[in-house]
């Protein structure tokens, strides 16, 4: 199979144009935005089949209901120019009588230090993904704001030290061979 990266999705669907039509355009344009290629809108259209103003109909539809939260690009974490700590937080919560974690979760969340906060299964409640400019400052968060909130048991903070892969794209080392994983018998 070849990598994503080598095959672009509009480059698939163009292929595909015999079932791409029977299908609805939302999700086309969902596809068009998550496979990560860098295209405007006229080319949206273009892969897709269809004129630019129904691209433009469907990305407000899918603003308007929520679906499509925002555009972010996906950097490499060592480029960047100023020093950002990442950590993983295991949050363990007491569920609240008729709204269970969500009360909580949402607070967690509304903390500009908290990227992603999710509700796990398992030996924890939430995994809360934090950035801060220093370790001292993530670690003061922990300490000072997220354990202190009622109804938080405890926490295990877990800080990144390496990234290898962000958000589906691998990130080039130089002692990686950039080969095969090999296969032994």
């Amino acid at each position: 199979m070849t990598p994503r990266s080598h095959r672009p999705l509009s480059l698939r669907l163009a292929k595909d144009r015999k079932t791409l039509n029977n299908r609805p355009v939302m999700n086309d344009v969902l596809k068009l935005l998550l496979s990560g290629e860098p295209l405007d809108r006229d080319q949206m259209a273009q892969v897709l089949g269809v004129d630019q103003v129904a691209i433009e109909a469907q990305l407000e539809e899918l603003r308007e209901s929520g679906v499509l939260l925002g555009w972010r690009p996906v950097l490499n974490p060592e480029a960047e120019e100023d020093a950002i700590v990442r950590a993983v937080i295991e949050v363990r919560i007491t569920p609240e009588r008729g709204g269970g974690f969500d009360r909580l979760a949402v607070r967690i969340g509304k903390f500009d230090e908290v990227e992603s906060c999710y509700l796990m299964s398992g030996g924890y409640d939430l995994l809360v993904f934090v950035k801060g400019t220093s370790l001292q400052k993530v670690a003061g968060f922990v300490s000072e704001r997220l354990s202190t909130i009622e109804g938080v048991i405890s926490t295990a903070t877990h800080f990144v030290l390496r990234a290898y892969k962000e958000q589906g794209y691998l990130i080039n080392h130089p002692e990686s061979d950039g080969g095969r994983l090999p296969v032994t018998p």
